[in-house]
């Protein structure tokens, strides 16, 4: 983000979403066109570019460690208590990391981050 500080401080809207067909349909776009909003492109799928991965799941493999759910009731209920003890904030540092990490895949040619 140092290197490129104008991807975070633009002063407009810069959007970004997946691929899939009612994102890329023409109506969409010209709606985001007419926004006047920059849509960034979307690389292949990639674990290191999409914050479920690299942020809610690998937080929710962390918590469950060991941990074996014998029942759907004791996995939906785990599930639950995962959520509610999570706040915004969480969320929210998941999708600011996202500019960092596009940052580290540039650097590094686009191979895997480790």
């Amino acid at each position: 983000m140092q290197k490129r500080p104008s991807l975070i401080n633009r002063g407009r809207i810069v959007f970004h979403q997946d691929n899939a067909r009612p994102h890329i349909s023409l109506v969409t776009r010209q709606k985001l066109r007419e926004f006047g909003w920059e849509v960034l492109l979307h690389p292949p799928y990639s674990p290191d570019l999409a914050p479920s991965d690299y942020h809610l799941f690998l937080s929710m493999a962390n918590a469950l460690g060991s941990l074996k759910l014998a029942t759907r009731e004791s996995c939906e209920n785990w599930l639950s208590e995962f959520f509610a003890n999570r706040g915004a904030s969480f969320y929210v540092k998941g999708i600011m990391m996202l500019a960092s990490r596009w940052e580290r895949v540039i650097e590094q040619n686009g191979a895997y981050l480790t």
